[in-house]
């Protein structure tokens, strides 16, 4: 699959996540990436930042963004076809927002997007 179709498909992803929520979502940038950094083993994706159940009147404006990475290597790596990677794209993006909102891995495994 080529860079900017997997790019695409995480737009496509982004773009399905309803408005209402796309809202409340705060100070918060997504980034493509190929691999996750070293020692991370084969992550397909990463949430860094301070959650929003967790920000209190230290969050200070100005700080810098919270940071969702999608992996593209790995994420392809597990896949077999497009819509495979379309669908493992789309569990990987409602799981790191869940992240930017508090929600940990446990429930996220719970709910389906672990």
């Amino acid at each position: 699959m080529s860079d900017d179709r997997f790019d695409e498909l995480v737009g496509l992803a982004l773009d399905a996540v309803p408005d209402g929520l796309a809202r409340l979502m705060r100070n918060v940038a997504i980034f493509i990436e190929d691999e996750p950094p070293d020692g991370l083993g084969d992550l397909l994706g990463l949430y860094e930042g301070v959650p929003l159940t967790e920000r209190d009147s230290w969050y200070a404006a100005g700080s810098m963004p919270d940071r969702i990475t999608i992996f593209r290597r790995p994420t392809l790596a597990i896949c077999d076809s497009e819509l495979e990677v379309a669908d493992e794209v789309r569990i990987t993006v409602v799981h790191e927002i869940a992240h930017h909102f508090g929600i940990d891995d446990e429930r996220l495994h719970e709910l389906g997007y672990g």
